[in-house]
């Protein structure tokens, strides 16, 4: 395996491990950092994914539809739906942005299910793996 090529394997544990983040975020009233950390939990998951089927190192991007389409991954409708609104998400969590504004979009009710639906992704995609 090339010595850049990180193992699928590695890549979800990375996932796992900043889906935990997201949780102490979570607890911690972060919503912010916690639908961010969300975001790169599957971000890295899409990437361990990418790494096993296409055997080649993944693109440095965000961009977690584009991973879908280039594996043509069939994710359940529901499942693809909230990948594809947390992916509008990235960039207002991920850079400056209106603070009031933003804590009053990521409010607890609406990070939790951000969370838990994170969740259930990386979950899915795991078992797919």
């Amino acid at each position: 395996m090339n010595k850049k090529l990180k193992s699928p394997e590695e890549w979800f544990n990375q996932a796992n491990y900043d889906l935990e983040t997201a949780k102490a975020m979570f607890k911690a009233k972060r919503y912010i950092y916690t639908v961010f950390m969300c975001h790169l939990s599957l971000e890295k998951a899409f990437k361990g994914f990418y790494t096993k089927a296409l055997h080649q190192v993944p693109p440095k991007i965000h961009n977690l539809i584009y991973f879908i389409e280039k594996m043509r991954l069939k994710l359940p409708e529901k499942m693809y739906d909230f990948i594809f609104s947390l992916n509008r998400v990235s960039i207002p969590t991920r850079y400056p942005d209106d603070l009031k504004r933003m804590l009053k979009d990521y409010d607890q009710g609406i990070t939790k299910t951000i969370l838990k639906s994170s969740e259930e992704a990386l979950k899915w995609l795991r078992a797919k793996l």
